[in-house]
């Protein structure tokens, strides 16, 4: 029984080093340092973020981080594709944060992703573009007007209703 006492104690304790933070600073637009970082399409071309958003300027776009070693990703899955369905208007981009590109592509297959646009981060987690916007827990969802602006910086799951509010006052 102390055992598992001492064992709740220091979960509880070490917890909040470990859990999600919300950033402080919520940006609205991405730096140039930041648009140069590259990612690898489904085809194994590389392309920098500056091409991946501008391909979607014009357009509502809702960004996912996501890997398909994350639970908390897969467990989100059902809401993604809930909100993509609920939003045929808008563009989703994933970008996948798998250990490798065959782990990748079967994640895309099997969580049936293909609806939206797929890249992966070849150069892993630690890359300009991430520490730019403060990536610190996956699923991690970004909404872009139509302009290539961040309209909601930081939600860490799609049923957040501030996605859909965000959605939806940009489509006003």
């Amino acid at each position: 029984m102390r055992h598992i006492f001492y064992s709740f104690l220091l979960s509880f304790l070490f917890y909040p080093l470990t859990a999600q933070k919300v950033p402080e600073n919520l940006k609205k637009e991405f730096s140039q340092e930041s648009l140069m970082q590259t990612v690898d399409n489904i085809e194994g071309d590389k392309t920098s973020m500056h091409s991946v958003l501008k391909k979607h300027l014009g357009k509502i776009v809702v960004i996912e981080f996501w890997a398909s070693w994350c639970k908390d990703c897969l467990l989100s899955m059902p809401e993604t594709h809930k909100l993509s369905e609920n939003n045929p208007q808008v563009d989703f981009i994933y970008l996948s944060l798998d250990r490798s590109e065959d782990a990748w592509k079967k994640g895309i297959e099997k969580y049936n992703l293909s609806m939206g646009d797929n890249y992966w981060f070849s150069s892993g987690w630690k890359n300009p573009f991430n520490e730019f916007i403060d990536l610190n827990w996956i699923p991690r969802y970004m909404v872009i007007d139509t302009k290539g602006k961040i309209a909601k910086y930081y939600a860490i799951s799609a049923k957040d209703p501030e996605l859909q509010e965000t959605i939806n006052l940009l489509l006003q």
